[in-house]
């Protein structure tokens, strides 16, 4: 078996995805052709990602470095950004089969009641690889270790998305039937709770706010990613002191990074998306006159005005945080492109609010680049194995930096179950075990209840 899995891995995910994904449409029903041209289309985006990555990585190393020495700064944690993340969970035993598991469990959890979530989102089950290779890593190389981690991660990632699916629904028009089952928008809902309640204790604070769409308007062509790309690029490069022939070249080359990260995802969502309209239709034959919610991606809701704004007044924010907050070892650099989808579970509790949404936001990335900072050793511990083993350039960590991300890396589902997996023995996951058949016991409940609810109001 372990020869079996090292010769999967060793193929790299531009390889072993495409692959997969044909077996999986063939399973799932779809003729041969679209099947293998869905799983191309993940490959060719694997191959992108890892371009994108060296474009980052070869060209802002020096820099960062140059930084650190002059203005005696700790920042020795490059931001890979997501690429280097889901090329660590795919690129892995546990990445290889984490698909088809969690389909099963979820499977599972729908006869037996303890979700309603169908989770098609296949692209974003990367989270859950991810956090189940980190621990398959520092668990010496254990499968047991890493599913265990990235199966307690789905679970909750599922109940979190039943728990939200109404007021998401309520929220965004036209979403009936769509629940978000991806754990780094699930992870900033208990923040949002807490935060958001606190901040309505504050006399008259609710009705503070501003225009996200006139303020949206206003930012014209500096809401654009390429444009900020290329200032926070052109600043990188004066704060390094560089000549301004180099600052340019930065610019442009970080303008480049914003610009093709969101391209290349749109590659995965073209290659996935045939594959989640097969299965949502096996979903309907299936479980016909029941109530079941199509888990979907959050790039459904990421271009709400007050998603914009915020991302924009938090990128200069976090920018100088990150540089002068003590015991921070991480600045943001690739992960700027995915700031929006902090927001998609948030905005229905804070109604869009701007203010309350800027500071909810603020107070998890500030607490997300402590988490990216502890995490760092065994992120790049992660990520040098996979490369050594595939050559991935996606994982490839410049020298004399560790690596890590904002995306799931930072984010509360993913450091406490990472932490209470690799380092509370015993104790650590049997609180996650408890944890977990707890809120599925809730959540079984709460749908029985309804069930029941809905029966009886059709009587």
């Amino acid at each position: 078996m372990e020869n079996v899995f090292s010769y999967i891995i060793s193929l790299g995910a531009s390889v072993m995805m495409p692959i997969l994904f044909t077996v999986i449409g063939l399973c799932i029903g779809m003729k041969f052709g679209k099947a293998l041209k869905s799983g191309l289309y993940v490959g060719v985006g694997f191959v992108g990602l890892g371009i994108v990555t060296g474009l980052l990585t070869s060209n802002f190393d020096n820099p960062l470095k140059a930084i650190s020495d002059i203005y005696h700064l700790q920042l020795k944690v490059f931001d890979m950004g997501w690429p280097a993340a889901a090329a660590v969970a795919y690129n892995t035993a546990v990445g290889a089969l984490i698909i088809p598991i969690c389909l099963g469990i979820n499977f599972l959890m729908l006869i037996t009641k303890t979700t309603r979530t169908v989770n098609i989102d296949l692209w974003n089950y990367w989270h859950f690889a991810f956090i189940g290779a980190v621990a398959y890593f520092v668990m010496d190389n254990s499968l047991a270790w890493g599913y265990f981690a990235a199966i307690i991660c789905y679970i909750i990632t599922l109940v979190f998305a039943d728990l939200t699916a109404d007021k998401f629904q309520k929220y965004y028009d036209n979403l009936d039937g769509i629940s978000i089952p991806q754990p780094f928008c699930q992870s900033v809902v208990p923040f949002t709770i807490v935060i958001n309640k606190l901040l309505d204790m504050i006399p008259g604070f609710s009705k503070l706010d501003i225009d996200a769409e006139g303020l949206k308007r206003k930012f014209g062509v500096l809401g654009e990613p390429l444009v900020l790309g290329v200032i926070v690029g052109a600043l990188i490069g004066i704060a390094a002191q560089l000549n301004v022939k180099s600052i340019l070249f930065l610019g442009v080359t970080m303008g480049a990074v914003m610009e093709l990260i969101p391209r290349i995802t749109k590659l995965f969502i073209d290659g996935l998306m045939p594959i989640s309209e097969k299965t949502k239709e096996l979903v309907n034959t299936k479980f016909k006159g029941k109530k079941v919610s199509i888990g979907m991606s959050p790039a459904l809701v990421i271009g709400h005005p007050t998603a914009l704004v915020v991302s924009l007044l938090l990128i200069p924010t976090i920018l100088a945080i990150a540089v002068f907050i003590p015991g921070n070892e991480f600045i943001p650099l690739a992960s700027l492109a995915g700031l929006f989808y902090l927001f998609p579970m948030m905005l229905p509790f804070t109604k869009g609010n701007v203010v309350k949404s800027y500071i909810i936001s603020l107070i998890v990335l500030i607490i997300g680049l402590y988490f990216v900072t502890d995490m760092a050793p065994d992120f790049t511990k992660a990520a040098n194995d996979v490369y050594a083993a595939t050559h991935d350039q996606a994982a490839r960590i410049p020298e004399g930096f560790s690596g890590g991300a904002l995306d799931f890396a930072s984010t509360l589902f993913g450091w406490v179950i990472y932490k209470l997996t690799c380092y509370v023995k015993y104790i650590g996951p049997a609180v996650l075990v408890i944890l977990t058949i707890g809120l599925m016991l809730y959540n079984r409940r709460n749908i029985i209840r309804q069930d029941r609810e809905a029966q009886e109001s059709n009587k």
